[in-house]
């Protein structure tokens, strides 16, 4: 059989489309070496990862591990959100301490207390739209979205509703005071890069 009757096969059988029969689709393709791979509203993305984006996102990793061990802090691992088919595998994320994965080995969205995505080109309507909905409809704390073409930051905090009520945004070069949420610490962009 091939990769794509496996599919046809697996969608026919199981009457219903889930995440986990998506990604096991996915890990029988060969998804090219460099690129991230996520499931956003049932569609999947494949994104390149570029230097600009990998500074930022370890930039923001070296920071917050000043407060937090290594343990609690993710980059590019699968976590499902609320809403239709949301497998996400978010640039930088920060877990509860009590944080403990499912029976599948999966980490859960209720643990999530800070996401960080750097936007990509092609998949920025995802970070600014629907993701955003996925992470507030979760009540992640704190949402940062590092846009290196704006060259801005921008903080959602507050979740309610499936929004954020909360928007701060600060070009590149200025301190996110995060101190009064769950965060506790200030993080610096002055040395995130541009687009």
């Amino acid at each position: 059989m091939t990769v794509l009757e496996d599919r046809i096969e697996m969608a026919e059988n199981s009457g219903e489309l889930t995440l986990d029969t998506m990604f096991e689709w996915l890990e029988k393709m060969p998804v090219p070496e460099g690129f991230k791979v996520e499931i956003v509203e049932g569609n999947i993305f494949m994104s390149p990862q570029r230097d600009t984006h990998w500074e930022i996102i370890l930039d923001i990793i070296e920071q917050l591990r000043t407060r937090y061990p290594r343990q609690r802090l993710k980059s590019d691992v699968r976590i499902d959100y609320p809403g239709y088919l949301n497998g996400f595998a978010t640039d930088v994320t920060l877990l509860s301490e009590a944080a403990v994965k499912d029976a599948k080995g999966l980490w859960h969205h209720e643990d999530v207390e800070f996401v960080a995505e750097v936007i990509s080109k092609k998949t920025a309507a995802n970070d600014y739209g629907p993701k955003k909905i996925a992470y507030a409809t979760a009540e992640v704390p704190v949402y940062l979205i590092a846009d290196p073409y704006q060259g801005r930051c921008h903080i959602y905090t507050h979740p309610k509703n499936g929004d954020y009520i909360t928007e701060t945004t600060l070009p590149f070069g200025d301190e996110l005071d995060l101190t009064d949420t769950v965060i506790g610490l200030t993080l610096r962009t002055d040395e995130f890069p541009r687009n």
